[in-house]
């Protein structure tokens, strides 16, 4: 096991390794019951997302550790499952089925532009500050849902959004998870979101605000009522509207993973002069995970944040992410904690991931104009029209012009003249 994962070259060992594997589960295990509650906005059975949700993630891990052999774990990306939730099948009323059937078309095709290495062609054509601007704007978006969701922002007749009501006992609830999830960050306290999410539900159940599980363990929720409809519905995908859905599934996934990826091999120290090595298999790993997911009745996997704790403790090698697979099969067995999970249990952890993803925004000139207002647009606009989709359509078109206007257009990869068209395109058909 130590040569095949090589431990020495890597300068690990067994017993951190396995440590750094419990690390990256205990810090993005909240994912099981958000990914449900997302999803189940749409229609979806929570019960069997939330074993989508563990298998799909378990197959991106031993994916990923035994093709690429990196500490980096993938799962259900929470930017794509509140896109698939509330921009396609709510704002858009795409039913869940055909927007599966979207993604699975979309992995397809993500599978293919990796085996071609046409993904690096891809997102070498796109803007950093625009690649970062999107991450930003996800972001903002999580974030908006999770303070909605918790009741502490909510809709208004006058204004469009105002302050929820104090007087509502569940808005207490999420400031308290709120609170002690940001203090719980701020020191730097491993497995904070987690542990956030625990004592939120704990409260919630003392005080009655939360109804008590009738039991804690049971069989596996059953994935029949999502399992393989991805292909069942594929014929679904035949308008116009809908192939620009699979085109946003497939660019958003595509920043999302690339800059992930890029960031926690970084971490991890495994760049040199520029390069990242075997990412050509990370790239494989992630894009067949994604495919897996679909079929197993899921939103686009990609590789997670949170892995960066299990990185932050010492993991190095593939076998990180392997003891992270086991551990999400073994939690299969504890479905009935979905219902402890509300709301405003896993609002926080929205807010606390946003602000993790705002970050990104540092990284954007703000200082040329004709770089802000393109990013500000793709920022402001994903929370502002409550979708991923619009967002990044308003920055694609709005860059062509204002490099042009700069008499920067000969900096513009003609790639990027093409994506702003297609995008004129999405809002014509959207206004349908």
């Amino acid at each position: 096991m130590a040569n095949f994962f090589h431990f020495d070259e890597l300068g690990t060992n067994f017993r951190t390794e396995t440590v750094a594997g419990l690390t990256t589960f205990v810090s993005m295990v909240y994912i099981l019951f958000v990914n449900p509650n997302v999803l189940g906005a749409s229609g979806m059975e929570k019960g069997a997302v939330f074993t989508a949700t563990a298998l799909a993630t378990a197959i991106g891990c031993f994916l990923m550790g035994l093709i690429a052999n990196y500490p980096i774990a993938l799962s259900t990306s929470l930017g794509m499952n509140a896109f698939f939730a509330y921009s396609v099948c709510i704002g858009m009323k795409v039913p869940w089925q055909t927007a599966l059937a979207g993604v699975f078309i979309a992995s397809l095709i993500f599978l293919v532009l990796t085996l071609f290495k046409i993904r690096e062609i891809i997102i070498d054509a796109i803007p950093n500050d625009l690649k970062s601007a999107i991450s930003g704007g996800i972001g903002l978006f999580i974030a908006f849902l999770g303070l909605n969701q918790g009741g502490i922002v909510t809709a208004s007749k006058s204004t469009l959004v105002e302050l929820g009501s104090f007087h509502v006992g569940s808005t207490w609830l999420t400031i308290f998870g709120l609170i002690l999830t940001l203090v719980l960050m701020s020191a730097r306290v491993p497995a904070s979101i987690f542990i956030g999410m625990v004592a939120t539900a704990v409260l919630g159940m003392i005080t009655h605000l939360i109804p008590l599980p009738s039991q804690w363990v049971s069989a596996v929720p059953s994935l029949k009522p999502i399992f393989l409809q991805s292909i069942k519905h594929i014929t679904d995908i035949n308008t116009a509207q809908l192939w620009i859905v699979v085109l946003t599934f497939l660019l958003v996934s595509f920043f999302d993973t690339a800059g992930t990826l890029v960031g926690l091999a970084e971490q991890a120290g495994f760049i040199k002069n520029n390069k990242i090595p075997r990412i050509g298999g990370a790239l494989l790993a992630d894009s067949t995970g994604m495919v897996a997911g679909s079929l197993l009745g899921t939103s686009p996997v990609g590789a997670f944040v949170e892995s960066s704790a299990g990185i932050a403790v010492g993991g190095r090698s593939g076998f990180t992410v392997i003891v992270t697979g086991i551990l999400f099969i073994l939690g299969t067995f504890f479905s009935p904690l979905l219902g402890v999970i509300t709301d405003q249990v896993t609002a926080p952890a929205l807010i606390i991931i946003g602000i993790l993803m705002a970050r990104s925004l540092k990284s954007v000139h703000w200082e040329k104009f004709e770089i802000a207002a393109p990013a500000f647009l793709i920022m402001l606009g994903m929370p502002l029209t409550y979708s991923i989709s619009d967002g990044i359509a308003l920055g694609f078109v709005i860059y062509p012009i204002t490099m042009l206007a700069a008499k920067r257009g000969k900096e513009v990869n003609p790639i990027m003249y093409v994506l702003g068209v297609i995008f004129l395109i999405f809002f014509w058909v959207l206004n349908e």
